[in-house]
């Protein structure tokens, strides 16, 4: 009798010690802070980048203070072109920039950025993340991608007026990624430069024009260097864009901080879609307001423009085989079924700083 009872204390005496590990060790875990640095290549006051911002905020706020982010806008911490690469490494946490700034990185996902006619920046967002979503690409391994986000269909900007292919021959394109194959079949010359290169470079005459949404004219202050738009939208390509977090980082936060950002990610995809839209509009607006015109391509002009960068899209698929006809199928799909039924708008809208 008298060796049950101390063997029955025992147990309990272990089973106590035991709950009080995990209760120390639950409250150690609720009450640490996590400190992480976000890497955008934006500038502060555009308003992808103020997405960003806010995303950080509700995380924060979400968490009670828990994790605690710090923004590094306009590329301070890692170029655009290296922010990726910045986050395997270490060097920040968290990414926001551009596939195609790293041209031939990321093949699979370059079926995004193929001239399909994006008709908004809400329905490029929605694909670019369905595509992932369905597809997984191991190019993407290295990484624990938060989400992406696209913007609406890219125009072509120039000094002078472009109506015709024969207007465009031999101009001087700034063009990214896959981008520079679609300007070199319409008869451009592609010159290679991220956004925040192509103000000076139009000022300077470096290049003829650019290509990219209608936003850049007033995000990136484009509107000041150009002249016209040719709205080339039926073979309007996308840009899309990754937020991507360091995997031993994400595997070291508690399953409840991950939950919260998983959450509050799903959320901000609809926020960047209309968000690109807006900004689309006050562009538009912003380089009107310069005298600036906006010319449209006849319907034989049109068609000769779509016909013209099909062979983009044949190589594509020529390259990519079997996987890559499947992603551009179901990028067709996604494009027409969200343009049937168009993607939610977010409940609530982020203010933007103008």
């Amino acid at each position: 009798m008298k060796n049950t009872k101390l063997f029955l204390f025992f147990i309990g005496a272990l089973i106590s010690a035991a709950c009080l590990l995990s209760c120390s060790g639950q409250s150690d875990t609720q009450s640490q802070t996590y400190k992480l640095k976000y890497s955008i290549f934006f500038p502060a006051t555009h308003g992808q980048a103020q997405a960003g911002i806010a995303w950080a905020k509700e995380i924060e706020k979400r968490t009670e203070g828990r994790v605690q982010i710090t923004i590094y806008s306009s590329g301070s911490l890692t170029p655009a072109d290296q922010c990726y690469d910045g986050v395997v490494k270490g060097i920040s946490d968290i990414g926001m920039s551009c596939f195609s700034y790293t041209r031939g990185r990321f093949p699979f996902m370059e079926v995004l950025d193929l001239p399909l006619g994006y008709p908004n920046g809400q329905i490029a967002t929605r694909v670019a993340n369905d595509i992932y979503q369905t597809f997984q690409p191991k190019e993407l391994d290295g990484v624990k991608v938060l989400y992406l986000h696209a913007h609406g269909p890219a125009l072509l900007h120039s000094k002078k007026e472009v109506r015709s292919l024969e207007d465009l021959k031999g101009m001087k394109i700034r063009s990214t990624g896959l981008t520079a194959s679609i300007v070199s079949s319409l008869g451009g010359v592609p010159v290679a430069m991220p956004q925040g290169s192509t103000y000076e470079s139009l000022q300077k005459g470096i290049v003829d024009g650019t290509v990219g949404p209608i936003e850049a004219l007033k995000g990136w202050k484009q509107a000041e260097v150009i002249k016209n738009t040719t709205n080339c939208a039926d073979i309007g390509y996308t840009t899309s864009m990754f937020v991507v977090m360091n995997k031993e980082k994400w595997l070291a936060l508690p399953p409840d901080i991950q939950a919260i950002i998983t959450e509050v990610s799903n959320e901000w995809i609809s926020h960047h879609g209309k968000i690109w839209d807006d900004l689309d509009e006050a562009g538009r607006e912003f380089s009107l307001s310069h005298g600036n015109k906006i010319l449209s391509l006849t319907d034989e002009e049109n068609l000769r423009w779509k016909k013209a960068v099909q062979p983009v899209i044949t190589e594509f698929t020529k390259n990519k085989g079997a996987d890559g006809k499947k992603a551009l199928e179901e990028a067709y799909r996604l494009i027409k079924k969200y343009t049937i039924n168009p993607p939610p708008l977010p409940d609530k809208a982020l203010e933007q700083q103008s």
